[in-house]
């Protein structure tokens, strides 16, 4: 059993389609089926997902959530997914007991259910649905030091042997996606992703520093055009608050089109 957390940003892909067999989430696929195998099994998940935003930060806390199917226009199967992993309601005192300590407002959520954030990548990754969950919010404020703040009072759990899942997409732009016509990667996506990768893994760059690009990562290469808004990349602000310090890089890839990466502080 470890005694040490693990604190993984990941790309979720788009909506259900990577349970769909799409083509273009096959690499991601193949890298969120094999990655749990190269962990001891976490005794809980703590998911930090891309689509739950709240006025401050919120926690489900039901023994037993639902899930939210917070997508549309896909086919009729996509909204019968069973992903009966059950919640943990004395974990999610704990993380919101931390987090109002650390002077961030919480609040525990005890009916919603699990987003896609959630249930798309678990279903990949531990599709027997037994570890228990919980899931919680970005705040409203999308600000970037404020989700590393957050990570740094869940860091209280990080010698426990939890899964902190940032669940979220490195590169976010909608309207590229939908314009993608081609095989060929945009420079734009391609040197945002350098400095992404060697931001958060580069061992000889000073902590204070890795810490300030986190927070004012708008500075980054074409960053705005990458992210037009922020919600799918704050998931990884959150897990680096939790590791603090350089992650690895585990997985950089097309995803649909645009390179995607996935990091992991242990």
């Amino acid at each position: 059993m470890s005694d040490s957390a693990v604190s993984l940003f990941i790309p979720h892909g788009g909506g259900p389609l990577p349970l769909l067999g799409d083509p273009g989430h096959a690499g991601m696929n193949r890298f969120l089926k094999a990655w749990p195998a190269s962990i001891a099994k976490p005794e809980a998940i703590v998911v930090i997902s891309a689509h739950w935003e709240a006025p401050m930060v919120s926690i489900t806390a039901s023994a037993e959530p639902e899930l939210l199917f917070d997508y549309s226009g896909f086919p009729p199967e996509t909204y019968d997914y069973r992903y009966p992993a059950p919640g943990h309601p004395g974990l999610a005192q704990r993380l919101h007991g931390l987090l109002r300590q650390s002077g961030i407002e919480a609040s525990l959520d005890h009916q919603r259910g699990y987003d896609h954030g959630l249930f798309v990548p678990l279903m990949l990754m531990y599709p027997e649905a037994r570890i228990p969950c919980v899931q919680v919010s970005l705040a409203a404020s999308l600000d970037a030091a404020e989700h590393i703040r957050i990570g740094n009072a869940m860091a209280g759990l990080k010698r426990e042997n939890l899964l902190f899942l940032g669940s979220g997409f490195s590169f976010h732009n909608m309207q590229a996606f939908m314009r993608k016509r081609d095989d060929l990667i945009d420079p734009r996506n391609r040197q945002f992703e350098s400095w992404l990768a060697q931001t958060c893994s580069d061992p000889d760059l000073d902590e204070a520093e890795r810490e300030r690009r986190l927070a004012e990562w708008e500075q980054a290469p074409h960053a705005r055009y990458c992210h037009p808004r922020e919600e799918h990349l704050l998931p990884l602000q959150v897990c680096y608050g939790v590791g603090q310090g350089p992650a690895k890089t585990v997985f950089q890839d097309p995803v649909a089109g645009f390179i995607a990466s996935a990091y992991q502080w242990n």
